[in-house]
């Protein structure tokens, strides 16, 4: 067994905990930093690089993975430009889009949009959820108005990702 092997299971340790990190920033302020999605393209690069030691992608998934991850941004960035989405958000969902590839990039949306859906129901129903609710945002629509921190939402479908690629 290589020493590249195990490397790759860290690698998802790293890819799950940056995206705690990320949702748990996002829950407070309402803002994703750059550097975890920076943080998160670099974990997948580290993680296909020990990839190849072993059974390992081929460069055509790696490359399919690029191909999903930039379709994801391209609807983000339109998402963003709409008012759906944050920018933090966006990227966010694009780089944790690597690791979904396209075997799993429909698994990992559906279940980030359903954790949203959850989030924003949560919400809506008074939950003590991000920046607005901590400044005392009772009514519907001053909560409707708040926005919806989506990193805890982007983490869940990770954390989905994360689980299916461990026992794949």
């Amino acid at each position: 067994m290589s020493l590249l092997v195990p490397l790759q299971s860290v690698c998802l340790i790293v890819f799950v905990l940056l995206l705690l990190a990320a949702a748990r920033q996002d829950l407070r302020s309402m803002r994703i930093a750059d550097g975890f999605s920076v943080a998160v393209v670099a974990t997948f690069g580290v993680w296909t690089l020990c990839g190849f030691a072993g059974d390992g992608p081929s460069l055509a998934r790696i490359g399919l993975a690029v191909g999903c991850a930039a379709a994801v941004f391209a609807l983000g960035a339109l998402a963003f430009a709409l008012g759906g989405l944050g920018g933090g958000d966006v990227k966010l969902l694009a780089a944790s889009s690597l690791f979904a590839g396209s075997d799993l990039l429909v698994e990992f949306l559906t279940v980030t949009a359903l954790a949203g859906g959850v989030l924003g129901l949560a919400v809506l129903a008074g939950a003590p959820i991000g920046p607005t609710a901590t400044a005392g945002g009772t009514s519907v629509q001053t909560r409707l108005r708040g926005g919806l921190p989506y990193g805890p939402a982007i983490a869940v479908g990770g954390l989905w990702i994360a689980a299916a690629s461990a026992m794949s």
